[in-house]
């Protein structure tokens, strides 16, 4: 294994130690700039790693962390579901029919180039300074970039599959349903993995608009105003913490909805489907598990947004006004695993017919 070797490829164990010498390096460098009583870098300006851990202490007495976090997620979340479910059907629109894509296609490439932070005032005054702004903000400032992405998808379709079923004598609506939807969805799923680093910037620019909460008006509000730069790091790692979890759930979400994109990365160099080790079984083992539980948590927790028979709504005061999308997609995610368990249950118990 030659670790400078271009592309070259390193172990699970490997990659593993060197992400731990990669952060110890960087918490060394990050110590060595602050520690001294002359540092070079003043507290006011990089606080020491100890001053950020306290922050957080800090953070969850005096400016509640817990709830502010959880109204950035579901604000996250809403901006998303509104974004993908416009450019879904606008990109399929205008990528697929000469008259939309001769209409719109320039005005789709530049739209890229409006500065989000620019149009703030304009959404201020749609939509005033409420949720509603925020959504609507965020999920503008993906749909211009997931728009152009769906377009060049399209493009990408290879011309076997379209000449295959050409051949087969397809209809139009049945070469998009079993070619182009396939294929294209498969393949955005990896762009809006990629857009979420891009949203957490927009959510700070639209919750440091109002008193609605959230990491941004915090990050605003009591970070920059107070002078309190250990709180503003501490919260950037509550960001940086979020955002590898949602791109590690998203590749276990991939994995599950497309998992033909992972059969020729689990194949060796001979062809053959690589044979799963004992680790990564019991993994795969405790994920679906732990899936279930937490399913079963929220199933009771939504019960209760209706009833209420814990005295409280913790999903609603977590999540705010965006409570709902977090109802849309949880049940939709719950719907689609029962429905393939349920497939694969009764295929289990359909007698094997002997070779």
């Amino acid at each position: 294994m030659n670790l400078f070797k271009l592309r070259g490829e390193i172990t699970s164990r490997t990659f593993f130690f060197l992400t731990l010498v990669g952060g110890a390096f960087v918490l060394g460098i990050w110590i060595l700039l602050t520690s001294g009583p002359n540092p070079v870098f003043p507290p006011a300006i990089l606080p020491t790693p100890g001053r950020v851990l306290g922050a957080f202490g800090d953070l969850y007495r005096d400016n509640d962390i817990v709830r502010n976090t959880f109204l950035s997620i579901g604000l996250n979340l809403a901006g998303y579901v509104e974004a993908i479910a416009l450019a879904i059907p606008l990109g399929f629109l205008i990528g697929l029919l000469p008259l939309l894509r001769g209409g719109f296609q320039f005005q789709v490439d530049a739209i890229r180039y409006i500065p989000l932070t620019a149009l703030t005032g304009l959404f201020i005054v749609w939509f005033g300074v409420g949720i509603e702004m925020k959504v609507h903000f965020l999920a503008f400032g993906i749909l211009i970039y997931l728009l152009p992405v769906m377009m060049q998808r399209i493009d990408e379709v290879q011309d076997v599959f379209l000449k295959t079923v050409y051949t087969l004598g397809a209809s139009g609506w049945q070469t998009v349903r079993t070619v182009y939807v396939p294929s294209v969805i498969s393949r955005l799923s990896d762009d809006i993995r990629v857009l979420t680093a891009i949203s957490w910037t927009y959510i700070i620019v639209a919750e440091g608009i109002g008193s609605e909460g959230g990491i941004g008006s915090l990050i605003w509000r009591v970070g920059l105003r107070q002078g309190r730069v250990d709180k503003v790091f501490a919260m950037l790692i509550i960001i940086m913490v979020i955002g590898v979890l949602q791109d590690r759930f998203l590749v276990w979400l991939d994995k599950h909805l497309f998992p033909h994109k992972y059969q020729l990365r689990e194949q060796d160099k001979t062809g053959r489907l690589q044979k799963q080790s004992v680790i990564g079984v019991v993994w795969q083992y405790i994920t679906g598990t732990l899936f279930w539980i937490l399913c079963a948590i929220y199933l009771l927790l939504f019960v209760n947004e209706f009833i209420g028979f814990l005295g409280s709504k913790p999903l609603s005061y977590l999540f705010g006004s965006t409570v709902w999308v977090v109802h849309l997609v949880s049940l939709l995610l719950i719907g689609y695993f029962a429905y393939k368990a349920f497939k694969n249950s009764r295929k289990s118990k359909q007698p094997q017919t002997p070779a």
